[in-house]
């Protein structure tokens, strides 16, 4: 049985009651098919709602799953001849962002993205997938790197945040994760972003600047985690499923806001139940995503994504004294 969260908990239970009734199927020589048939179907009536009815805190939860696909297993099943680069040329390499070239349906693209830990030891060698500023430095020579051989980009969106630790600030962190939406709203090339995890404030825009954002059914999106907010708001981060509720952080919640281009369905249970399965589902969204940017010249690529974030959010001008226009934020 899979490491499990709380809220599967009532499947957990049917699928371990109808596993001991084959058990003594088995052991006692009894015919009870009709009943292992009836818990089978209330299962499947049972996985149905609660994967249908999951509530933001239980998207962040599984957000955050321990063995939820990283990018270096995406990029393992979506693409083929990767060959991984390292440094940023000024100080060193951050193993917390991965980055190289290799092909997508034969075609040349560059490859980008946070990269978390499957244990404790790992973890420690990613940074638990918290850049340092090298990381934003790699991920941008690289970039350049694209433009120059005009290769679409794609990247990879999974951290809580950019490592906001003293040596990171010694070495430039709010100015590398700066230089970096600078510079990618400016690039000649395609850009397509996938949340694949959480996409957590500064950290995840240092790479998320694009044509196209996607996100999987089952990650976050937002400025602070719920636990931050909630710390914030109310002075205890216990308050943390409270906060969910409200901050809109979800891929749903974000596509009705207009910051998502696409919805990624999850197999059931999510992502980390059938990797394979659920590259199917990306490699499809990336597809149609592509041949919808081929169809852009440079400069339309650029005027693209200057339109994509210029409409987010809800804008309009209100008379003032003095016929002065003030903008003000719905």
């Amino acid at each position: 049985m899979r490491n499990f969260l709380e809220f599967e908990l009532p499947i957990v239970e049917l699928k371990e009651k109808i596993s001991d009734l084959k058990e003594f199927m088995q052991l006692k020589q009894i015919d009870l098919s009709e009943e292992v048939n009836k818990l089978e179907h209330k299962l499947q009536v049972l996985e149905k709602k609660i994967y249908k009815q999951m509530t933001p805190w239980d998207r962040v939860q599984v957000s955050r799953h321990h063995n939820r696909p990283t990018t270096l297993e995406y990029i393992k099943e979506l693409f083929t001849d990767f060959f991984e680069m390292h440094g940023d040329r000024m100080y060193g390499d951050d193993p917390s962002i991965v980055g190289g070239i290799g092909r997508f349906n034969n075609r040349p693209v560059t490859i980008i993205g946070h990269q978390r830990g499957k244990d404790t030891k790992d973890n420690i060698y990613r940074n638990f997938g918290m850049p340092h500023p090298e990381g934003y430095r790699k991920a941008l020579r690289l970039m350049k790197q694209a433009e120059k051989f005009h290769r679409p980009i794609i990247t990879f969106i999974d951290t809580k945040g950019a490592y906001p630790g003293k040596a990171a600030e010694e070495r430039g962190q709010s100015q590398a994760i700066a230089n970096n939406l600078f510079e990618m709203s400016a690039l000649r090339v395609p850009i397509i972003s996938i949340v694949i995890g959480e996409g957590g404030s500064g950290g995840a825009l240092g790479i998320g600047v694009c044509n196209h954002l996607h996100m999987l059914e089952n990650s976050t999106y937002s400025v602070i985690s719920p636990e931050g907010a909630a710390a914030l708001l109310w002075k205890d981060s216990s308050q943390a499923k409270r906060a969910a509720e409200t901050m809109k952080i979800t891929a749903y919640n974000l596509k009705e806001l207009g910051v998502v281009d696409e919805v990624i369905p999850e197999v059931k249970g999510g992502a980390h139940t059938n990797i394979r399965l659920q590259t199917v589902a990306i490699r499809e969204v990336l597809k149609k995503s592509l041949t919808k940017l081929d169809l852009l010249d440079e400069e339309e690529l650029i005027q693209h994504r200057y339109d994509k974030y210029k409409k987010i959010g809800d804008y309009s001008f209100q008379q003032e004294f003095k016929n002065e226009k003030v903008l003000v934020l719905n």
